[in-house]
């Protein structure tokens, strides 16, 4: 028996916030979350992350917390999985479309996703009102390991796996 409790996955991960209306609408309306309670007297909102119509659809949440008109000094990062190709390599014009600047892993905008050749995996990434960091990552076929690249482009990426096969 190992002395570790085996873990399945992470359940929920919080945010502090500047204007909680502000963020449950971008959650909602840009993200896609669906809202789960908004709990006005705690100034919190809490969102499940997922395919609503889905198993996992209660499986994962996010929790928003006010914290006034007080300046944030500390940005966090949340990555959500994309489990569609078509869906991921999307996201970065479905931003664009509703005024959220897509980002690139070294924070550059770009409508391209930047992959991370020793997972393998694609992200792109972008911000929320409160300067948090988004990210949609979506996992790459592992035999497609290619930790000797970095972190390239989407193009790049591609370039060079039809230069090996």
């Amino acid at each position: 028996m190992s002395k570790h409790v085996p873990i399945h996955g992470l359940f929920e991960t919080h945010l502090t916030v500047s204007d909680l209306q502000r963020s449950i609408a971008f959650y909602r309306d840009i993200v896609g979350l669906q809202l789960a309670l908004e709990v006005s007297e705690r100034n919190a909102a809490f969102f499940w992350i997922g395919d609503h119509s889905s198993y996992y659809s209660r499986h994962s949440m996010l929790g928003l917390w006010s914290v006034g008109t007080a300046p944030l000094g500390l940005n966090l990062h949340v990555a959500f999985e994309v489990a569609a190709i078509n869906d991921f390599l999307e996201a970065p014009k479905r931003l664009k479309d509703q005024g959220i600047m897509p980002l690139s892993f070294f924070g550059k905008e770009s409508l391209e996703p930047s992959v991370i050749g020793w997972m393998p995996a694609a992200a792109i990434y972008f911000r929320d009102p409160d300067g948090h960091l988004m990210e949609y990552l979506t996992m790459l076929d592992d035999k497609e390991r290619r930790p000797d690249l970095g972190i390239v482009s989407w193009s790049e990426w591609i370039t060079n796996n039809r230069q090996t096969a």
